[in-house]
């Protein structure tokens, strides 16, 4: 081999090799256990690693629809309109024809139960215009709960180009939508609903598996694996439970019983990655 084209071969492979090393990676499994009076790390493996973060979007999506509420900028009751591209998305959804509307109260409940794609594009519409400008009101939202690895890219959670988040942000918006939007908070247990005559059951079943759990929101996606997000009371405390990237539901809902298992009996911060806090993010303190 020509040694001048040795040294280009050798280029090029450094180029790649510093291409691959720049690109965004995610770990496919990861979880974080937190107290959420505190924001203490009982426990942590992974959670800092890149993940999609699937229908766990929504949280955000929610978030910045309760904020409005709390503003007076919108209504429960106020019916918002679906629009072609809501109505165009993939299942699971309401199912509003083009041109249709849906109540904000039925909305947030179809996103909550369902994780209803048409109702968080149909929500963006209405807070930001557009989608796109609703998700870079995400973003910015994330930031200012320090939610420092999260980027969203969609209202609904599909698979988007540059769209990642961390277990440990999802503990974040977990404690922000509890700490911030308490009544609201409640409605996450919900297990079912009726829309329009036609009944909507939930995919959460976190809420049967282990006592005490009350909420809050699981995603799927084939490029995230399966994601869940549980708040839990034991006794006088409550806790925020990630689990991300199982490769079943079941598998997933199994990791976060052991998690809650193994260290709810005595929640001292004892795994590596713990005795971190994540509560300044909210404000807790």
């Amino acid at each position: 081999m020509h040694p001048s084209r040795g040294l280009m071969n050798r280029a090029a492979l450094f180029f790649v090799l510093l291409v691959l090393s720049a690109a965004p990676a995610w770990a496919g499994q990861a979880r974080i256990l937190v107290d959420a009076a505190t924001g203490a790390v009982i426990a942590s493996d992974n959670a800092q690693a890149l993940n999609r973060p699937a229908s766990l979007t929504k949280m955000m999506t929610l978030y910045l629809a309760f904020e409005a509420i709390a503003r007076g900028k919108l209504g429960w009751d106020e019916q918002i309109p679906m629009s072609r591209h809501a109505a165009s998305t993939v299942p699971y959804k309401l199912n509003v024809a083009p041109g249709g509307t849906v109540s904000v109260r039925d909305a947030v409940t179809g996103m909550i139960v369902l994780s209803a794609n048409d109702a968080a594009i149909a929500m963006a519409e209405r807070l930001g215009g557009s989608e796109d400008t609703f998700a870079r009101m995400m973003t910015e939202k994330a930031r200012a709960l320090r939610m420092t690895n999260t980027t969203f890219r969609n209202a609904t959670g599909l698979t988007a180009d540059g769209q990642f988040t961390t277990a440990r942000d999802m503990a974040v918006l977990g404690m922000a939508l509890m700490h911030h939007f308490p009544r609201e908070f409640s409605l996450f247990s919900t297990r079912t609903a009726t829309f329009r005559g036609k009944p909507l059951k939930g995919h959460n079943f976190m809420l049967d598996l282990y006592p005490g759990v009350d909420g809050i929101k699981t995603g799927y996606t084939s490029a995230s694996g399966y994601n869940v997000v549980t708040s839990v009371q034991k006794g006088r405390q409550r806790f925020i439970g990630v689990v991300m990237g199982g490769a079943t539901a079941d598998a997933r809902d199994q990791q976060m019983v052991q998690l809650f298992q193994q260290y709810l009996a005595n929640p001292a911060p004892t795994t590596p990655g713990a005795g971190a806090t994540v509560g300044a993010a909210i404000g807790l303190y």
